[in-house]
């Protein structure tokens, strides 16, 4: 797919540069050749993964990150690497480590990471509960056993620092539930139509 195309279908969601859009169409012929042979996605469509998975990534990019802010950034479940991936594309001053436990999906997030020169993602290809560090922004989209998922990502964010989770409207309330010590912020609806928002939530800063 051509970058006028993909700059088309992404306008909605963000405004990328003309080397990030070469990025996006590398990555997205990746996604294609891999996901012939294995599961990353169940969209098929082109034209529906850069509208769907890329745009809600570049979309939730553009709200989290600050231009220019240099922070860690910590993607959880990365499977096909949304938004992790996206992310470190759209700010190269963020350090974007991907936490993907499967050996093939970790494969591929790798490659692409290869392909497309992002000098600031990392992968790291086992359970989130091995990683030894913390973040200022931990992010997960889509991720299987949300409610076992959660905690585990909050423990990952520093003191002062975000959750930001790309959930369905209905499960706002069910992380609200789950993390009553979080200071959320309202949730803010993802553009596409598919009833997606971007929760984010501020980890306190605990007084004695």
């Amino acid at each position: 797919m051509d970058s006028a195309t993909i700059a088309e279908l992404l306008r909605p969601f963000a405004a990328l540069d003309q080397k990030q859009l070469d990025q996006v169409s590398r990555y997205l012929n990746l996604l294609l050749k891999w996901n012939a042979r294995m599961n990353l996605t169940a969209v098929r469509d082109p034209r529906e993964i850069v509208a769907r998975h890329f745009g809600e990534s570049f979309f939730a990019a553009d709200k989290l990150l600050e231009r220019d802010r240099e922070l860690a950034v910590i993607d959880l479940g990365s499977g096909a690497g949304f938004p992790g991936l996206p992310l470190a594309i759209f700010a190269p001053w963020a350090q974007v480590t991907l936490i993907e436990s499967n050996n093939r999906k970790s494969a591929f997030l790798n490659e692409v990471i290869f392909a497309l020169q992002l000098s600031n993602a990392k992968v790291f290809a086992r359970r989130a509960e091995d990683y030894p560090d913390e973040a200022d922004l931990v992010t997960m989209r889509a991720v299987e056993k949300f409610t076992e998922a959660l905690p585990i990502a909050m423990r990952l964010v520093r003191v002062g620092g975000r959750l930001g989770l790309m959930i369905g409207a209905a499960q706002v309330e069910q992380a609200k539930n789950l993390l009553p010590d979080v200071e959320w912020a309202a949730p803010v609806a993802v553009p596409g139509g598919h009833s997606r928002v971007l929760a984010l939530g501020a980890k306190r800063v605990i007084v004695d």
